[in-house]
């Protein structure tokens, strides 16, 4: 009879070699993300100054983070009961309450958008709270993480009380105690690692909807553009990048990062693994909302320097990112791959510097094919290397 709200361990030497993959319940849930990553590109494409990527980015790490702390949650413990089916639910309703209150989200919505994120937080807490009351050996980590995030969750909803800047700056301080939550408890999670195949695949997918973003950026681009060659080239350049940033991402993800904390104790690995995905998920994001702009503008004028930049950040912070998930030894050669894709970084920067007056079509050329670059050094480094080993 208490089966179903009794949640069960899902990690653990005797599931270590076990194969698992995604739930329906998973993706399901995902779908409401697809929705928050749209409302997210839209306020970015409105307003690409410089205050309107600094909104955007403020907005993006609780949704982000909201996800991060659910699909971690459910990596150690879901068992597809009865109550965390339930529960789910409710997430779901908080994120999509969330995702209606961000194109305002610093605005007038803000307080739906900060009580969204309380409700979602809360339903995590409860979720830990019964894991730790029911899994002895969860108890230590569970415990800690439902006080940790029911503090944070806790000071959203008070925010939502009291009258801007102050309620921002409880946003702040909220946010930093989730992540320090985590951060600080690296001996609790030593005996807790996460799956070494579920997880990776679950941050993949993630990848897989904001790369969906880039991907409708260009289709709408090309569908609201009036047809001429210039077009079409930025046009089939725009896609070019999103293919290989997730050539770049997928030819190379792996376990490695999780095996480190299981086989070495290195939870530091892991988490630098974790993190990095924030930059890399906003870069992606950037670079659809400005690949978009590319498109939608006039391929006689020069590229004004808001999109030029944006579209420069939003691939120098994916490169950037992919970079240094690289050298979390993901393959042999990872840290030649991490040295390439820094050098990449650097040559989209001077592009950006020195790239004033330059035609759409020019720009986003250029970054395209730095982009190929990296996809063919890959493929020749890989064919070396198997070169070697035969």
């Amino acid at each position: 009879m208490k089966s179903w709200w009794q949640p069960q361990l899902r990690i653990g030497d005797e599931t270590e070699a076990e194969q698992r993959r995604v739930t329906w319940m998973e993706l399901f849930y995902d779908l409401v993300y697809v929705v928050a990553v749209a409302q997210l590109a839209h306020n970015l494409y409105e307003n690409t100054s410089i205050r309107g990527f600094i909104s955007f980015i403020a907005l993006f790490i609780p949704v982000w983070w909201s996800w991060i702390g659910t699909t971690l949650y459910a990596n150690r413990f879901d068992t597809d009961d009865i109550g965390h089916r339930l529960l789910t639910g409710v997430q779901i309703l908080a994120i999509a309450a969330l995702a209606v209150n961000i194109h305002y989200g610093l605005g007038k919505t803000s307080v739906g958008f900060a009580l969204a994120y309380a409700a979602s937080r809360f339903v995590l807490v409860v979720e830990y709270a019964r894991a730790a009351k029911h899994i002895p050996v969860a108890r230590p980590l569970a415990s800690y993480y439902a006080k940790g995030f029911a503090i944070a969750a806790g000071l959203w909803f008070i925010s939502a009380l009291i009258p801007v800047p102050w309620r921002f700056v409880l946003w702040g301080i909220a946010m930093i105690i989730d992540f320090a939550t985590p951060l600080t408890a690296s001996q609790l999670q030593m005996g807790l690692i996460p799956h070494p195949e579920h997880l990776p695949e679950r941050f993949g997918l993630f990848t897989i909807i904001v790369l969906g973003e880039a991907i409708v950026a260009v289709v709408d681009g090309v569908a609201e553009q009036q047809w001429e060659v210039k077009s079409a080239i930025a046009a089939v350049f725009g896609f070019a990048i999103a293919f290989t940033l997730w050539w770049m991402y997928f030819e190379n993800i792996g376990s490695s990062a999780i095996l480190a904390v299981r086989n070495e104790g290195n939870i530091r690995t892991f988490n630098t693994w974790l993190y990095t995905h924030l930059p890399l998920v906003i870069g992606i994001v950037t670079t659809g909302v400005a690949v978009e702009h590319v498109l939608l503008g006039d391929p006689n004028v020069a590229l004004p320097t808001a999109e030029r930049w944006l579209l420069c950040v939003g691939v120098i912070l994916c490169l950037f990112a992919l970079g240094i998930l690289h050298r979390t030894g993901v393959i042999k050669h990872c840290k030649v791959r991490s040295g390439y894709r820094i050098g990449a970084a650097s040559v989209v920067l001077l592009v950006g510097i020195v790239g004033e007056g330059w035609l759409p079509v020019v720009e986003i050329g250029i970054i395209a094919l730095v982009c190929i670059s990296q996809v063919i050094q890959d493929l020749y480094q890989s064919r070396a290397f198997a070169a070697l080993n035969t």
